[in-house]
C-alpha cells in the first residue's frame, strides 16, 4: 500500500505546515493587539512571554502530537476495515489523547461550567478531521502534491468547499464557547487580548483556506 504512506506523508507535510503559520500569525496579532491600549505597556511582556513559551513548547509539541495520533489513527481505520463498528472504536481510543493535546481546552478550567461543552465540540473536532484524513489516506491515483490528493480525495470545489467549512464550524463553536465566557480560561491577564487575537487569526485562517480551495480547483 505504497500510496497509504504516500498520502500519509503529504498530509502530514501539510498539518505541520499550516501549523506554523498559525503560530506566526498568532504572535503577529498579539502584538498589534498590545499596540493598541494605552495600558497594555503594563501587560505586555506578561502576554508576550507567555505567548512565545507557550507557541514554542506546548503548542508545537502538543500539535504535532495531535497532528499524529489524526494520522495513525486514520491509517489504522482503513488497515483494519472501514466499517463504523471500527470507526467508533478508533474514536474512542484515540479521542482520550487528542483532547490531552487540544490547545484550545488545554488553556480552559476543567472545573469551568462550560468546559463539557467545549470538549464535546473537540470530540466532534476530531471525529471531523479522522473522515477527512481517511479520504485523504485512501487515494490511489497518481499524485505529486497536496493540490493533486486534494482534487482526487474531493472530487468537486463545491465538495472541498463543504467539508472545509463544516471543520471551520466547529474551530469557530470553540472560539464562541470562550467568547461568551472568558472566565473559562486559565490566563493569569491578557484575556481580552488573547480571545480578540484569536477571532482575528481566525477570521484571517478562514478566508486564507477559501482562497486556496479556488487555487486548488482552478489549477
Amino acid at each position: 500500500m505504497d500510496y497509504l504512506e504516500r498520502n500519509y506523508g503529504i498530509v502530514k507535510e501539510r498539518m505541520i505546515f499550516q501549523m506554523e503559520n498559525s503560530l506566526a500569525l498568532g504572535r503577529k496579532l498579539i502584538d498589534s493587539e498590545l499596540d493598541t491600549g494605552i495600558l497594555n505597556f503594563i501587560v505586555r511582556p506578561i502576554v508576550k512571554a507567555f505567548y512565545d513559551y507557550w507557541a514554542q513548547h506546548d503548542a508545537r509539541k502538543g500539535t504535532l502530537k495531535q497532528i499524529n495520533i489524526i494520522l495513525e489513527a486514520g491509517k489504522k481505520l482503513l488497515l483494519n476495515g472501514n466499517s463504523e463498528e471500527s470507526f467508533n472504536n478508533i474514536i474512542e481510543e484515540n479521542f482520550p489523547n487528542f483532547l490531552k493535546y487540544d490547545q484550545v481546552t488545554y488553556q480552559c478550567s476543567k472545573h469551568h461550567k462550560n468546559y463539557e461543552k467545549l470538549k464535546n465540540n473537540s470530540k466532534d473536532t476530531f471525529i471531523n478531521y479522522l473522515k477527512e484524513v481517511k479520504t485523504f489516506l485512501e487515494v490511489k491515483e497518481d499524485v505529486k502534491d497536496y493540490g493533486d490528493l486534494c482534487r482526487a480525495a474531493f472530487k468537486t470545489k463545491e465538495i472541498a468547499s463543504r467539508n472545509l467549512m463544516t471543520q471551520l464550524e466547529y474551530t469557530e463553536n470553540g472560539i464562541k464557547i470562550i467568547e461568551d465566557d472568558p472566565s473559562i480560561l486559565s490566563y493569569p491577564t491578557g484575556k481580552k487580548i488573547i480571545i480578540k487575537a484569536l477571532r482575528k487569526g481566525f477570521d484571517l485562517t478562514k478566508n486564507e483556506f477559501i482562497e486556496a480551495i479556488d487555487d486548488t480547483y482552478t489549477e
